[in-house]
């Protein structure tokens, strides 16, 4: 798939307006019941990596809430009757992550739903562009962090009292935590943040046997991408993914399969980790 120049007019974008459409699961994944039984939180569901994610871990036999805006309704309906497809029981939950009380509310909800929680993936972002830190204004700089971190603490410690033994948390952060983005001082910022929670997080929770890991993706094809690079100029969206190594964009079809890993009791003595999806970027760390 060839991403086409484009820009959609608001974040985090709209997944049906996406040309071409990304690819969320690829035809030949095959389930092998890896999280039967678990009950799965997934915020940003509704498209882009968020739905890759839900999509996979329902064929892997989890049962799952997505979280999104109310804008993005459309694309929501169509994540859940995918979902459903699976045979899964599949929940939407949808408001504002901003707003402080949401995410507790999240969690109760999720937790009545779908009857317990095992796995919360805090996947939700904003990304806006600026070439120059002047450009960012207060008001953007918050909303990053509003949109890419605050969420993920309070969701985090609203979701404590119910994972046990087993559970785990997955965080997204981005490989702009780990080689920055010119672009993107406030978005690289956030990611930052997200990977020092992530790691101090797995140590303070390593003992109660919950695990906390993230992933790094690269360049990405999600409708994020034509919402903030299109915005400033539509060629930009279309060469996205061909300076790096491996010469193309990902889809988010090739995210997935590392949160159902860190997800599993495949990945029982993984905590505290970043497991980088990126087409071949060097990364330290």
């Amino acid at each position: 798939m060839t991403p086409l120049p484009q820009s959609q007019d608001r974040m985090p974008g709209r997944e049906s307006e996406l040309m071409p459409p990304a690819e969320h699961i690829k035809p030949s994944y095959r389930g092998a019941g890896r999280l039967v039984g678990k009950k799965a939180i997934v915020t940003g569901g509704d498209s882009g990596i968020g739905r890759a994610v839900a999509l996979h871990f329902a064929r892997e036999g989890a049962d799952v809430a997505i979280v999104h805006m109310p804008m993005e309704i459309d694309d929501g309906e169509q994540t859940l009757a995918l979902l459903r497809a699976e045979g899964v029981t599949a929940h939407a939950i949808v408001g504002d992550l901003r707003n402080p009380d949401f995410p507790a509310q999240v969690i109760e909800q999720a937790v009545v739903a779908l009857g317990g929680l095992d796995i919360l993936v805090n996947n939700a972002g904003i990304q806006k562009v600026a070439d120059d830190l002047a450009m960012i204004s207060d008001e953007d700089w918050a909303w990053h962090f509003d949109t890419n971190v605050h969420p993920m603490f309070r969701l985090s410690r609203a979701a404590l009292p119910y994972l046990s033994r087993g559970a785990s948390i997955i965080n997204t952060t981005s490989v702009n935590a780990y080689v920055g983005n010119a672009s993107l001082v406030a978005y690289s910022s956030t990611k930052g943040a997200q990977v020092g929670f992530t790691r101090a997080l797995s140590l303070q929770l390593a003992s109660r046997g919950v695990r906390v890991n993230e992933v790094a993706p690269g360049p990405i094809w999600t409708s994020i991408q034509a919402a903030s690079f299109g915005n400033v100029d539509p060629q930009l969206v279309a060469d996205m993914g061909k300076s790096v190594p491996m010469g193309r964009i990902g889809q988010p079809s090739e995210v997935a399969p590392a949160y159902v890993y860190l997800a599993s009791e495949d990945a029982s003595y993984v905590t505290g980790q970043t497991i980088h999806v990126n087409g071949g970027m060097p990364v330290n760390g």
